[in-house]
């Protein structure tokens, strides 16, 4: 699988870690344990395209949200996690 990294371009997903399934935002302190858990834990696994968190270890070390499809593995868009549109 190959990702298009913004700043090194294209690479093997063998230079990246992923994280998991790109949620929106952590929740705040003051939301409570339980919205933290729900953040963490409840997680679709969706067959299909899906949002992801990648770290780029091998290369420029950012962190990356990665649309990908479950399925087949097709990368469809890659942003700088920061720049990310939820």
């Amino acid at each position: 699988m190959i990702i298009d990294c913004p700043h090194c371009g294209s690479r093997d997903s063998g230079e990246f870690f992923m994280r998991g399934q790109a949620a929106g935002p952590r929740p705040e302190y003051a939301d409570g344990q339980d919205a933290f858990a729900v953040y963490v834990y409840d997680r679709t696994n969706l067959a299909g395209m899906q949002r992801e968190h990648w770290y780029h270890a091998a290369g420029c070390r950012s962190w990356l949200v990665v649309e990908r499809d479950t399925r087949s593995h097709v990368v469809g868009s890659v942003a700088i996690a920061g720049k990310a549109v939820a």
